[in-house]
């Protein structure tokens, strides 16, 4: 399983003001766990940064780490939020998972984190 450890930040360089970061992947991958079939995602992660941002590289090694695991859609989506919400301790954070369609349904998971929890 992704190790959030992974992820390392940087100073926010603005954290007087309110603004937006979008990242997306296009190539996430991780595994269906009952066919264990491959399941392919773009994910975007949206967020306003408090004091520290993520930094892309270890980002993309942590997106990687799924790539051989079996997890639903849901918890995938879910854990990363987690991972990147506790990682980052964002004013706001969203992640946005869409899933590519198999047997003719795709999905778009949705997940917010906020301090608050």
């Amino acid at each position: 399983m992704a190790d959030p450890k992974i992820l390392e930040t940087f100073p926010n360089p603005a954290p007087h003001r309110d603004y937006e970061i979008a990242h997306s992947h296009h190539e996430f991958t991780s595994m269906c766990p009952i066919t264990g079939h491959p399941d392919f995602a773009t994910i975007t992660l949206r967020f306003v940064p408090d004091e520290v941002c993520v930094e892309l590289k270890s980002l993309k090694l942590y997106y990687h780490a799924f790539r051989n695991e079996g997890i639903f859609f849901e918890a995938v989506t879910n854990k990363i939020c987690d991972d990147l919400g506790n990682a980052l301790k964002p004013r706001r954070l969203t992640v946005i998972a869409d899933w590519k369609g198999r047997g003719g349904i795709s999905s778009i998971i949705t997940a917010d984190w906020s301090p608050a929890g």
